[in-house]
């Protein structure tokens, strides 16, 4: 069986990415301080945000409605 997937390019610049995921393991590190550990649904949608598939209001609504928080 063959299977082509297309691998489209990030939608933003590599600086950009790079910018996203220090900010992502610098939050990341900071829950690990406090004793939490991510669970794998929030890291894919961190890893979504830095990939560009998501923006920075659409990475708080996704997180906000998986912990069923209702937005201000």
């Amino acid at each position: 069986m063959n299977v082509y997937r297309q691998i489209e390019p990030p939608s933003i610049s590599a600086e950009e990415q790079a910018r996203r995921r220090y900010a992502i393991d610098f939050a990341r590190g900071s829950v690990r301080m406090e004793g939490f550990v991510l669970d794998t649904d929030t890291e894919a949608l961190f890893a979504d945000y830095v990939a560009g598939k998501l923006d920075r209001a659409a990475l708080n609504s996704a997180i906000l409605e998986y912990c069923s928080v209702a937005a201000a």
